[in-house]
């Protein structure tokens, strides 16, 4: 299966996000991907945490979910939807979202982020709880591909990774890729972003493909990039560094398999 991982330097205005997300969505779609992968908050990186509030919608209807429905249907790839701000019952606070597309444009999954992100070295600070309600459910989809291999799926969103028991509970449900769209900071990301990542591949021989954002944006905001698609071997396929753009890479079930079996390290778990 050829997958498609975006990469943005999302500004504050949503419409001028959209248009740069359907012109890389059409390129990805052109290079014969099957499923494309958009960054955390593709749609907004505002000036402030609370502007994600005013782009919020419900769950099942809203601009944002059309724009990645019709995005799905018209270029027929499987999408996930990078996140995008889900109403809650609070109004000062919302779900970081990630949805999943087939191409009949009909949402198969929902992931809200369950881990909030929250950093200060005492001059550069984030709390993601401010705005933010934490999701509570691990979640995998299934995806059958043309090549004849149905891949499940298991979702998960920027500082999700630095939690393996997330990624193990996939592994556990099956999941052969896991998907982590991302807005990781230049500092955090310099430190730490490919070596979590590679440890993800290699301790549940899965394949891993990471969407981020990739540069300085109009918040002031770094962001570290560097979207990647790694193999159960923990090998690096390919990586875009910096501004916006996308990895292809073609996962095949064989070389799956066959890691699997060389080191069968999944059924060696002891603990729970």
């Amino acid at each position: 299966m050829k997958i498609a991982a975006l990469q943005m330097v999302s500004g504050s205005d949503v419409p001028t996000n959209l248009q740069t997300a359907i012109g890389l969505l059409k390129q990805a779609a052109q290079a014969g991907a099957e499923l494309v992968v958009l960054p955390e908050y593709f749609c907004l990186m505002g000036m402030h945490d609370s502007d994600k509030l005013a782009s919020q919608e419900p769950y099942g209807a809203g601009p944002l979910q059309t724009f990645l429905s019709d995005a799905a249907r018209s270029l027929g790839i499987w999408l996930v939807g990078g996140t995008i701000p889900i109403s809650t019952h609070q109004p000062d606070r919302i779900f970081n979202t990630s949805l999943a597309y087939n191409p009949q444009g009909e949402c198969v999954a929902r992931y809200d982020k369950i881990h909030l992100f929250c950093f200060d070295s005492g001059t550069e600070s984030y709390n993601e709880a401010r705005v933010l309600q934490a999701g509570t459910l691990p979640v995998q989809f299934d995806l059958p591909s043309i090549d004849k291999h149905t891949w499940k799926i298991g979702l998960s969103v920027c500082y999700d990774l630095r939690f393996a028991e997330l990624y193990r509970i996939h592994a556990r449900a099956g999941a052969d890729l896991m998907l982590v769209p991302s807005a990781f900071t230049h500092t955090t990301g310099q430190a730490h972003w490919e070596v979590l990542l590679r440890a993800r591949a290699i301790e549940n021989l899965s394949y891993v493909v990471a969407s981020a954002q990739g540069g300085q944006h109009q918040n002031r905001r770094h962001t570290w990039g560097h979207s990647m698609a790694i193999d159960p071997w923990g090998r690096v396929l390919a990586v875009q560094e910096q501004g916006a753009g996308m990895v292809v890479a073609e996962l095949q079930p064989n070389q799956l398999a066959r890691c699997r079996q060389q080191l069968p390290a999944l059924q060696h778990r002891v603990l729970p």
